[in-house]
């Protein structure tokens, strides 16, 4: 019984907090902030410098990148002494 009573009264008060927000929502004006108005051309631009500089890496660093060495290791000849 008091566990029914106290998960009522739980529930309707999220009920009352939830729709105090949307009323306060409702009636707030949104204005554009820094994120509204530059987020997508910087997430954009930060994209293409990071593709930018892996395939610059990837180019003209001369970092081996671990390739299969068959076809160009050639045994040496075996001494016999």
């Amino acid at each position: 019984m008091m566990f029914s009573l106290s998960t009522n009264v739980l529930r309707g008060l999220k009920i009352r907090r939830i729709q105090q927000i949307t009323a306060r929502q409702r009636h707030w004006k949104h204005s554009p902030d820094f994120h509204d108005k530059y987020g997508n051309s910087i997430l954009v631009s930060g994209a293409a410098f990071c593709f930018v500089s892996w395939v610059f890496v990837c180019t003209q660093t001369g970092i081996e990148w671990n390739l299969s060495p068959v076809g160009r290791v050639t045994p040496k000849k075996w001494r016999e002494d």
